[in-house]
């Protein structure tokens, strides 16, 4: 059975970025469904003992929609922190962005265009190869880089309910707001994990 996860600060330290009510709905409501329909769909289903990765690998339909969804917030939710001016990459992680992508500016503005070019409700995800070469990705729904056999480290959530109480239709501006808020030392250890 999975449980939801515990936020890694209190509710309100990533105001204004992402207010208290947002986050009262989007990790109290909306995650901690996809927690309680994740544990009612298990029972007979062969994925009683698996891993979350496990499933979003190989299970379909509605066990695969919800711990996809479980996985993909754990991710997000455990990236921030505080907001902070002039936040950058650390560690191994700055060092392969700007290889891959140049410069941290233009990793960030690619990154924000695919997040606003994605159709409908998705994610769009900084991720790792095997040989740790960086790529951005949108997946849609409740899809995940794993399915792909690659490593997330990054994410921001472009479904509606993860932004509109704060930012209404406004996308761009959520996306350009929460680098204030991303934790690199955290998306810099899932990176040395297979660099």
């Amino acid at each position: 059975m999975f449980t939801l996860i515990e936020l890694p600060y209190e509710i309100g330290c990533w105001e204004p970025v992402i207010s208290r009510e947002t986050i009262a709905f989007h990790y109290g409501k909306h995650l901690a469904a996809y927690v309680n329909n994740l544990n009612g769909l298990l029972p007979g289903s062969g994925f009683e003992d698996a891993t979350l990765e496990e499933i979003v690998c190989k299970a379909t339909g509605g066990i695969l929609n919800n711990a996809g969804q479980i996985l993909n917030h754990n991710l997000y939710f455990e990236q921030f922190a505080a907001p902070k001016a002039d936040n950058k990459p650390v560690g191994l992680l700055a060092e392969a962005i700007t290889r891959d992508f140049g410069a941290f500016e233009a990793f960030k503005e690619e990154f924000q265009k695919k997040g606003a070019s994605l159709f409908g409700s998705g994610w769009v995800w900084l991720s790792a190869d095997k040989d740790g070469k960086l790529m951005i990705t949108q997946e849609a729904n409740a899809a995940n880089p794993v399915q792909n056999g690659l490593r997330p480290l990054l994410t921001f959530d472009v479904w509606e309910h993860a932004y509109y109480l704060d930012y209404q239709n406004r996308r761009a501006d959520y996306m350009a707001a929460l680098w204030q808020i991303v934790d690199w030392e955290v998306v810099d250890s899932r990176y040395e994990v297979i660099s």
